[in-house]
């Protein structure tokens, strides 16, 4: 009698598969809403990025406006949008080839591929926040994600990739170098017997990254008046009469100290939206489950126990981030896709088969479809 009941369980399986196919077209119309209001916003401090550089000697956050620097004298409003688009293109097809590549991309990981590629967290809040330097983070990580590590030259690209970083903002050494240094553990240290040499380049890396960091947030001020900063500034604009554009200037300015007191004078209002963050991750309990999933499936319990631990000191990087800097929504967000870029990371280690996102279980159907239509989480604050 049993056997009668297979064509519908056939045919409930194929609307199941449906769903999440139409997750991705929708998500896809999402993505194009959310460039579009994009489009309508002034891009305050991700234009000044553009305009920044290393004219009047070492600056802080000046990579990005150095490189425009070469190629173009007079900077347009419309390469915030034009840059961040592509950067934000590379960023995800690489992403699209690294899911490929450890999960696979069929029906039975498509949901799991809906709720990370498609989730507000990350590449639709990464098409808000569009100009700003969060993107680059994921691009580095992916990238030595995708890259062999069979020898020490993995070790210094990501040193490499990591300097950069911190060279666009200095603030990446919280944001995304932890990520970085655990997917060097997973991928580099862990399968192999450890010698002197790779102890002694991890050291040296480390330290010489905190030496940049320390040098870009303490040495890298402007020698310069800011009144003459933001002449030199208008002298860089294509359209020198957008004053509106620099009004944010004073960033470059602006001590550690300041900044802890602002996010802390913030602080109360910027709480409230901790329900709203706790909701979101509620809506993603599929993912979690699946990274949980992964965890325990592991051969070896000293690789569980470094993963746990890789993951608590990037969550720790983030609350001293969140201790300092008040642009909460975009932290949070940034903190989910470091834990996607985790779950690659954990995949490439040796393990047991694992209980994924079930895309024919009910109730992760309807979360899929309420993760797909919220369009994104904001900057700041929530929405």
């Amino acid at each position: 009698r049993p056997l009668l009941h297979l064509p519908s369980l056939g045919r409930c399986m194929i609307a199941f598969s449906k769903h999440w196919r139409a997750m991705l077209a929708v998500n896809a119309a999402v993505m194009l809403g959310v460039v579009l209001h994009k489009l309508t916003l002034p891009p305050y401090i991700p234009y000044i990025h553009l305009l920044v550089d290393y004219h009047h000697g070492f600056i802080k956050r000046a990579l990005i406006g150095a490189i425009v620097g070469l190629f173009t004298t007079k900077v347009p409003v419309w390469l915030v949008f034009a840059l961040g688009g592509t950067v934000w293109l590379i960023t995800f097809a690489l992403f699209v080839q690294l899911f490929r590549r450890t999960f696979g991309l069929d029906r039975t990981t498509l949901p799991l591929f809906v709720f990370t590629a498609g989730s507000p967290f990350v590449f639709k809040n990464f098409l808000f926040t569009l100009g700003h330097f969060d993107v680059y983070g994921c691009l580095g990580a992916i990238i030595l994600l995708l890259v062999p590590a069979g020898s020490l030259l993995f070790v210094l690209l990501a040193a490499f990739l990591s300097a950069v970083l911190v060279l666009i903002h200095h603030i990446h050494l919280l944001m995304y170098v932890p990520t970085i240094t655990a997917i060097v553990v997973l991928r580099y240290y862990l399968p192999r017997t450890i010698t002197t040499l790779d102890i002694a380049t991890g050291a040296g890396v480390l330290a010489g990254l905190g030496a940049l960091f320390l040098g870009a947030q303490f040495l890298g001020t402007m020698p310069l008046p800011e009144a003459d900063f933001v002449t030199y500034l208008r002298s860089r604009m294509a359209d020198p009469s957008r004053t509106e554009l620099l009004q944010f200037a004073y960033v470059w300015y602006q001590p550690l100290a300041k900044e802890v007191q602002d996010t802390w004078a913030r602080l109360p209002s910027n709480l409230l939206g901790v329900p709203v963050y706790a909701l979101l991750l509620w809506l993603h309990l599929p993912l979690w489950s699946s990274f949980k999933s992964l965890i325990g499936a592991l051969h070896e319990q000293r690789h569980r126990q470094i993963v746990i631990a890789s993951l608590g000191v990037i969550s720790l990087a983030y609350l001293v981030m969140f201790a300092m800097v008040f642009d909460y929504s975009r932290w949070i967000s940034s903190w989910v896709v470091c834990m996607v870029l985790m779950l690659h990371a954990v995949k490439t280690l040796p393990a047991k088969p694992a209980v994924l996102v079930d895309g024919d279980d009910r109730k992760t159907t309807i979360l899929g479809w309420i993760v797909t239509v919220i369009p994104r989480l904001g900057i700041i604050r929530p929405f």
